[in-house]
């Protein structure tokens, strides 16, 4: 059984973007498919531990669904960026963050929920998807309007030290803006996990898989 995700197009203006976008229609196949919202602070670990998810779960039954992914195609494209480069965890990310924040804000304040539609019509079907990098209200607010009881949240949390630790500086127009605190003071998850260690780490691998019912 299949489970089709509804086709969707919209358009978005505004003074730094105009973008026309219809996506193809997407398939989530078996009718038990599951759709992992993983949120955190910068250097919380949710990329190391999606990861981690995948190679446990495996690529055949799992992928990973980054919503940052498009805001950062379209960002590369309209600023003669290098993607890669942008994708990747080094320092070249993190000159463009501010300006891309601001860039993602105006077209989510025509459409909030744009880039998450663009992140699912792209993405690979299969049973499971784990959504990396859950950052707004808006965002969880979609999915569960769109795909229901499918979907589970999971925040992870690490103290600021183990950030720092990781290497997390913080940045003014970065750390303190809705992108970084929008989701701070959400309390529905259905997990709630400490990352400061890699024994807490195993400890999250685990508790996520018995929340999807994999052990």
């Amino acid at each position: 059984i299949s489970t089709p995700l509804t086709p969707m197009s919209c358009r978005v203006k505004c003074s730094a973007i105009e973008a026309t976008y219809t996506p193809r229609t997407t398939y989530l196949m078996m009718s038990n498919n599951l759709i992992v919202l993983l949120s955190g602070k910068r250097k919380s670990g949710k990329d190391y531990i999606s990861e981690k998810l995948l190679k446990v779960i495996g690529e055949d039954k799992c992928a990973i669904v980054r919503i940052s992914e498009p805001i950062k195609s379209q960002y590369a494209k309209e600023h003669n960026l290098d993607l890669s480069e942008l994708m990747s965890p080094n320092k070249y990310k993190e000159e463009y963050r501010k300006q891309m924040i601001i860039w993602s804000d105006q077209v989510r304040s025509q459409d909030p929920s744009y880039f998450c539609k663009i992140a699912c019509s792209e993405a690979v079907p299969k049973p499971i998807w784990i959504v990396s990098d859950i950052r707004r209200k808006t965002d969880i607010k979609w999915f569960k309007a769109t795909y229901g009881g499918q979907i589970r949240t999971v925040r992870i949390s690490a103290t600021e030290q183990t950030r720092v630790n990781r290497g997390f500086v913080f940045t003014k127009g970065v750390d303190d803006v809705t992108s970084e605190c929008d989701l701070d003071d959400y309390t529905e998850w259905d997990l709630c996990v400490a990352n400061d260690s890699s024994e807490e780490c195993d400890c999250v691998i685990n508790k996520i898989l018995s929340l999807i019912n994999i052990v």
